[in-house]
């Protein structure tokens, strides 16, 4: 029997459907589209901050009544430990270091777990999850993101910056559990039912672990400039998205026309 080819659509959470701390103006409407024409979609959210819950409870605080598949980093991170059960020590904030409590091991783990701790990252720290990891523990990075912008108005540096100086220092690769990680994308889109020849599309704010990322295990990606990533592309960037839209309202006649 022939196989179909079908389309899904990911969608980065920070910078496409939640622009700082609230909700892009066209967030339900977009959702509710992709609802109304039966398209397997997914947000997915590089966020260490958030869990799967704490982008549902969001979306229902700003009117989305309507159940919406989530995954975040935190998600992909605990499955992750469970599945090769891990006893970690862990470097995020206090809510989400709670749902690992029954993993965690400050003393001997067999890995450092890194997250985004905010303005607590510090050289004591650095030094703190340095030392462990010359002393046999592996880096287990939650993602890696270079920088991003909390409150909409300002770029500051993200757990990446981090993340790499202890990689340099230690001359150890860490585990990367969120995006680029091809991992992190298969088993969201398996989880919707996606089977190679399959189409699928990345709607996000990032040129390298949104569009990038996604073309190189064969989708395509859609840039939209109400994050990161601002109007125009310079000429010097390499990375090129299929398609770029302004705001989500675009998405919408774009995804119309290629579906």
């Amino acid at each position: 029997m022939q196989h179909t080819r079908k389309t899904f659509i990911l969608i980065d959470f920070d910078g496409i459907i939640r622009i700082g701390n609230k909700i892009a103006d066209d967030a339900k409407e977009f959702l509710t589209f992709l609802r109304d024409k039966k398209i397997p979609h997914f947000i997915i959210s590089n966020s260490t901050l958030n869990s799967s819950t704490d982008i549902k409870l969001f979306l229902k605080q700003n009117n989305i009544d309507f159940d919406v598949n989530a995954m975040t980093t935190v998600d992909a991170a605990l499955q992750y430990i469970k599945n090769n059960n891990l006893k970690v020590a862990v470097y995020c904030e206090n809510k989400i270091k709670e749902l690992f409590k029954e993993y965690i091991e400050e003393t001997k783990p067999n890995a450092v777990l890194i997250g985004d701790i905010g303005n607590k990252w510090s050289y004591e720290t650095l030094n703190k999850i340095f030392r462990t990891v010359m002393n046999g523990a592996d880096i287990i990075a939650m993602q890696k993101n270079k920088f991003w912008n909390p409150d909409g108005k300002g770029l500051v540096l993200d757990a990446g910056a981090f993340i790499s100086a202890i990689e340099y220092a230690s001359s150890k690769q860490s585990i990367l559990i969120g995006k680029p990680s091809p991992i992190y994308f298969h088993s969201v889109l398996d989880s919707l039912g996606y089977k190679n020849g399959d189409n699928f599309y990345m709607i996000g704010d990032d040129l390298e672990t949104d569009i990038e990322a996604s073309q190189k295990i064969g989708g395509k990606g859609i840039l939209v400039f109400t994050g990161k990533t601002k109007y125009p592309i310079g000429n010097e960037v390499k990375i090129r998205p299929s398609y770029t839209a302004n705001n989500l309202m675009e998405v919408i006649v774009i995804l119309s026309n290629i579906i």
